[in-house]
């Protein structure tokens, strides 16, 4: 018994009810198909399963797949000590499971192969069309049915951001249809524009609120914006050989992400009222007026994380490079390298919080921290209270952040993303597509608004400040700028990176832009290093062992100068120690090619159907 009310409440993580209402709910996990469809509980019970599965947020207690932070590191913003990871470089045995898991590929933030969702989405609406439509309403079968068709559609979305051409099903397959069950891949572009009238579906639909927690057409329309965005690009920006190049298709699928950005913009239902850094480590965020929709913890149900302690300020982790502070904003909206602000080229950690954009405050500690690869410590998904306290009691973490008994909710879609894929899905429009020109009034409605939020007691107090607006007749010019991306588009691009740092977001970005030539660390040394220090002042010791730790470093720590020259610490010239912080040991990764932008299938997979007589076909390149 204790193991199905567990089940229940880890299910249940995302609805507001009382106790009673979590004893009386449907077994989530069995059903008679015969008796089963018979009203809405029925039907929201059998959609339930879905949430925990499309919607992880932070995980749960140490299940971390798809969870921000954990998850998603894979990119350019990171600097990892010793060679970075590396892509996909043969045919993997295996690659996909059967069962209903997404999986999750770090090196895609996608999917893994396997059908097994689709198959249960398609059972769905197959009981809908054949049973529940005879027991519900009209309106309540279109909702249910937009439910089906919009987690139908993301989920062959993101197998397509991963894979490329997939198989697609449109019915149930039954089994004794071998034909069917083992047909080949189809093309991407079909499969998407089956994706495409799904999605249009569920914006049809959809409810406008189905009660707290619980998805609608503006929750839809939020992912519909982000997967029609990525596919629109795709097709711009890559060739046929991978499934690109109709012009068609790009203008078709980015028009749907705009018309879903302008459904939740234009409604007036969220706005920009509160600060960056609460989002990510609030308690409650459903009085947020930001977040459309989250995850919600609570330790008196047993549903807690642990990502929050990860950011606490005690576990090693991976650190963001001088390549990515120098692509940060300063507060005056342009990038140091052409910023008149005072201190723009201070790169020591205390200045760049008071310098940049103030989401550069919320996500990383103000002095360097050992425990990050760069010495720039991370803390966007744990709150600022965390590392002072972590910094005040000699690294002793505050229960709150500690272990896997994390509460603080996990924002899955907030408006901030929609009005920055809405607003880049305009002006590629209006540069390939014939779209209306991107006006003031719509960089007001998302980068200026974006930037118009409140700030927090504590960055005030430390002189951080917004960061002025964007001026469409004074975009700034980068000299940095890729000379195949219109000014316009690299300042949309980069408070894109700044306002989803670590979100999973950036490696889908190169991918569908055809920029991972991003990852290849060589074409910038800055890569390989990290921010200015004065050693000797600056660092943070672990557990007060200043000699011990400090012997350990002799040979090993090394500062760049401005002209470029490195010093190495020798035991006695810490005075010397200041400068840009050296990558220990940090190399590029492995060479990689054009065909990393997708993912082979498993050899097992192609054997599977090859044993039974039929044919699935590898991923172009591979």
């Amino acid at each position: 018994m204790k193991k199905t009310i567990k089940y229940l409440l880890i299910s249940t993580a995302f609805v507001t009810c009382g106790c009673s209402d979590l004893l009386d709910r449907e077994s989530l996990t069995t059903m008679e198909d015969t008796n089963y469809w018979r009203s809405e509980n029925d039907l929201r019970s059998y959609a339930n399963h879905f949430y925990e599965t499309f919607f992880p947020g932070y995980g749960l207690e140490w299940d971390r797949d798809w969870a921000y932070s954990y998850s998603t590191g894979f990119c350019d913003d990171f600097v990892s000590e010793g060679t970075q990871s590396y892509f996909t470089n043969k045919v993997p045995t295996s690659l996909g499971s059967k069962s209903e898991s997404r999986g999750c590929s770090s090196e895609y933030y996608g999917p893994t192969w396997g059908f097994g969702l689709i198959r249960s989405l398609n059972i769905f609406i197959d009981r809908l069309n054949t049973v529940a439509k005879n027991n519900i309403d009209e309106e309540a079968y279109r909702h249910w049915m937009g439910v089906a068709k919009f987690l139908k559609g993301f989920q062959y979305a993101d197998l397509v951001s991963v894979y490329g051409d997939v198989p697609y099903f449109a019915d149930v397959v039954k089994d004794d249809d071998p034909e069917t069950m083992y047909k080949d891949r189809d093309a991407r572009g079909a499969v998407m524009d089956s994706v495409y009238v799904l999605f249009n579906y569920a914006l049809d639909n959809m409810r406008e609120n189905d009660g707290a927690l619980f998805l609608n057409k503006y929750i839809a329309a939020g992912y519909i914006s982000r997967f029609m965005l990525n596919e629109g690009t795709w097709q711009k920006y890559h060739g046929t050989e991978r499934g690109g190049g109709d012009a068609a298709r790009a203008k078709k699928y980015l028009e749907l992400a705009v018309k879903a950005g302008d459904m939740v913009i234009n409604s007036g239902k969220w706005s920009f009222d509160s600060d960056f850094k609460s989002l990510f480590a609030s308690f409650d965020l459903s009085s947020n007026s930001e977040v459309l929709f989250y995850r919600h913890y609570d330790a008196s149900l047993n549903i807690t994380h642990a990502i929050g302690s990860y950011n606490g300020g005690s576990e090693s982790e991976t650190g963001v490079s001088l390549a990515f502070i120098k692509a940060f904003n300063c507060n005056d909206g342009k990038p140091a390298s052409i910023s008149t602000i005072e201190g723009a080229n201070d790169f020591s950690l205390a200045n760049l919080t008071k310098t940049r954009d103030p989401r550069f405050d919320a996500c990383f500690y103000n002095k360097p921290d050992v425990n990050s690869s760069s010495l720039i410590y991370h803390y966007k998904y744990a709150s600022k209270e965390a590392l002072q306290y972590f910094e005040a009691t000699h690294n002793v973490i505050k229960p709150t952040w500690y272990s896997d008994f994390n509460e603080n909710d996990a924002p899955l879609m907030r408006l901030g993303e929609i009005v920055l894929n809405w607003i880049e899905a305009k002006e590629e429009l209006a540069l390939s597509y014939g779209g209306a020109a991107v006006t003031q009034e719509d960089i007001d409605k998302s980068i200026n608004a974006i930037r118009q939020r409140p700030l927090d007691d504590d960055a005030k107090a430390r002189g951080v400040q917004q960061t002025v607006a964007l001026n469409i007749n004074a975009i700034p010019e980068d000299p940095d700028r890729d000379s195949d991306v219109p000014a316009l588009l690299w300042e949309i691009r980069r408070e894109r990176r700044m306002e989803l740092f670590n979100e999973g977001s950036r490696i889908k970005d190169l991918r569908r832009w055809h920029k991972l030539n991003y990852m290849d660390y060589d074409r910038n040394p800055d890569n390989y290093l990290g921010p200015w220090i004065d050693f000797s002042k600056e660092i943070v010791m672990p557990n007060n062992d200043t000699n011990e730790y400090l012997d350990k470093l002799i040979g090993v720590l090394t500062v760049q100068k401005k002209d470029g020259t490195r010093v190495t610490y020798d035991g006695t010239n810490a005075s010397e120690m200041v400068g840009f912080y050296v990558v220990r040991n940090a190399t590029n990764r492995e060479p990689f090619s054009d065909r990393n932008y997708l993912a082979p299938i498993g050899q097992q997979q192609i054997d599977d159907y090859g044993q039974r007589g039929y044919t699935l076909s590898q991923t172009y390149g591979w």
